[in-house]
């Protein structure tokens, strides 16, 4: 099984206690119906017969966590990511951030 070149020790343990798959349970907007609501992906294996092989991520269970604070986080408070739910899972986060109430430039 492939590793990171950097913070294996870190990865290893996030990985082993997710079972080498990803842990998105819908935060990505897919409910992952056919696969009792967790994302399916393991590490190192195909999306499809012609896809990409999966490399999951040690990553923060908010995805909107910033890198700095990320980085410092022990491996009981990251998740197992497949790329695709992580970047989905980080854009419906934003989308979700209320916007202040501020006038516009062209409000009266």
């Amino acid at each position: 099984m492939s590793e990171p070149l950097a913070a294996v020790g870190t990865w290893r343990p996030v990985m082993e206690a997710a079972g080498h798959r990803c842990q998105c349970s819908g935060q990505c907007g897919n409910e992952h119906a056919k696969t009792d609501g967790r994302c399916p992906r393991e590490h190192d294996g195909y999306t499809s017969k012609h896809g990409h092989r999966v490399r999951l991520m040690a990553a923060p269970a908010d995805p909107l966590t910033p890198p700095v604070k990320a980085v410092t986080l022990p491996p009981g408070e990251l998740r197992a990511w497949c790329p695709e739910c992580h970047t989905a899972a980080a854009r419906r986060a934003r989308v979700a951030i209320p916007v202040d109430d501020a006038p516009g430039l062209f409000d009266l």
